[in-house]
């Protein structure tokens, strides 16, 4: 069949149409990735919220009310493992199927799925998108200025990095799964079960999310240490993030060869384990209704483990409730600070508080520089860090007010409660699952900021900003 002068003409045309649309996506992933990234993240909401809306995701065959599906959603996406409802007991197994799914997604970061889609767009890794990409690793790579060898990851490793991401994810979650089988097995779940509840609780250890697939959590499981293990090292390996796995898998144990990063972030996070143990140690020994009814093994290992998880794991064996006021102050400090950069954990990362704690004692030394295993930080990173926790502790804050306002609900249980959602963490007093729907919409759009991160709302907000070429003069205030 010929086609007419008017077919080819019209054929023409549709052809250049979607060229342009494509030519204008394509464009848009690389003149304003971290916009782009968010974008991304807020259209896997909206699908998820879609999925857990379907009568099927639901176990009574319902629609589930928006607001739950859409905090559900949220919380998958987000990888923070707060909820509503009973996850459990609301959700068909096909809305255990979504959530499984929607963590493993979640789970990749902003920058990085942002990174892995511009790249199937625009069928290569622009200079721009390599930017972006390494930002995923150094929050700096996403800021103007000059990209020096000494950073995190180089821009010829992006694609390795990337390939990094991907596998790590499938080969530790795998390796997870193998080891928590004959656990569960051993604990007495059924074999057939065991299938699926093994890579989901690999995937909740490793994502950092924290949901369980079973009506009691992990109660049945407070004195298996080996289970308990297992998911404290998910946890772990998702929290130390993605840069310093592809540090640690090309560089092994010679230390020499780390980078200022991966030094700061497994020290920090390290001194944080124990550090955070001790005092829940010391603050919950006497509490009967936490550690105080438990020998003094079983109290060392659950301050250990409530440490690993405060820190973004989001597991827990007792109830969050039940800690005394100081404990709950002190998971809270935990839970802000976070795990590392580019991982599946939240907060303001340990780098970051690794930083500002190397400037405040360089100045208290009188030292000119902040310098850390032979090498400088520059002042622009130090300024990075310090907005990200104003900016965290701004959202923190104003979240904390407003539900309290909302609710009337004790202080301390809407904060600890905020900064879980901010965090990513997914730990809770109980006070979630009663939230009204104002209230919800608030934790959604915190457990929204805290995932996407304050560097990256700030680079797409601050993407169309213009250089300043001149310098004003310099006067000091008082500070102190």
């Amino acid at each position: 069949m010929t086609l007419g002068p008017g077919s080819r003409r019209l054929h023409l045309s549709l052809r250049e149409r979607l060229a342009s649309a494509w030519d204008v996506l394509r464009d848009f992933t690389t003149a304003s990735p971290a916009r782009f990234a968010v974008g991304i993240f807020v259209i896997l909401i909206m699908v998820f919220t879609g999925l857990y809306s379907l009568p099927i995701a639901s176990a009574d065959g319902q629609v589930t009310p928006f607001a739950d599906a859409l905090f559900t959603a949220v919380s998958t996406i987000c990888v923070t493992g707060l909820s509503t409802v009973n996850m459990y007991t609301h959700w068909s197994p096909i809305g255990h199927v979504f959530t499984y799914v929607g963590v493993n997604v979640g789970a990749l970061g902003v920058l990085t799925l942002a990174s892995i889609l511009g790249l199937v767009i625009s069928k290569r890794l622009g200079l721009r998108a390599k930017l972006i990409a390494a930002g995923d690793s150094n929050p700096m790579r996403a800021h103007g200025g000059p990209v020096n060898e000494g950073q995190t990851v180089r821009l010829g490793e992006v694609g390795q990095l990337l390939a990094t991401v991907a596998l790590s994810t499938l080969v530790i979650e795998a390796g997870l799964t193998v080891l928590l089988y004959p656990a569960l097995v051993a604990a007495g779940i059924d074999p057939i079960a065991a299938l699926w509840e093994a890579p989901y609780y690999a995937a909740m250890s490793f994502t950092n999310t924290g949901f369980v697939p079973n009506a009691n959590g992990l109660v049945p499981f407070a004195d298996d240490y080996f289970l308990l293990t297992v998911l404290m090292i998910g946890v772990f390996l998702g929290s130390i993030g993605f840069p310093v796995i592809f540090t640690l898998a090309r560089h092994k144990w010679h230390v020499r060869y780390w980078s200022l990063h991966t030094k700061l972030t497994l020290i920090t996070t390290i001194v944080l384990f124990f550090a955070g143990a001790a005092v829940f140690l010391i603050l919950e020994v006497g509490n009967p209704r936490t550690f105080g009814s438990m020998d003094g093994w079983d109290t060392t290992f659950q301050s250990f483990f409530l440490s690993a998880m405060t820190r973004s794991g989001g597991f827990s064996v007792v109830p969050m409730g039940d800690l005394h006021g100081s404990s709950m102050v002190a998971a809270s400090m935990l839970m802000f600070v976070g795990g590392g950069s580019a991982s599946t954990a939240g907060g303001i990362k340990v780098t970051t508080l690794a930083v500002l704690a190397l400037a405040v004692f360089s100045e208290a030394k009188g030292r000119q520089s902040v310098e850390a295993f032979g090498r400088r930080i520059p002042s622009d990173v130090q300024r990075v860090a310090l907005s990200v926790v104003a900016w965290g502790a701004t959202i923190v804050a104003l979240s904390t007010i407003t539900i309290a306002q909302i609710t009337h609900a004790p202080l301390e249980k809407v904060l600890f409660d905020v900064i879980s959602a901010f965090a990513t963490v997914g730990l809770s007093t109980g006070l979630t699952e009663q939230l009204p729907d104002p209230a919800i919409y608030v934790m959604v759009l915190t457990m929204f900021m805290g995932r996407v991160g304050t560097v990256t709302l700030a680079a797409a907000v601050a993407a169309t900003s213009r250089s300043q070429l001149y310098s004003l003069p310099v006067e000091r205030p008082i500070v102190g």
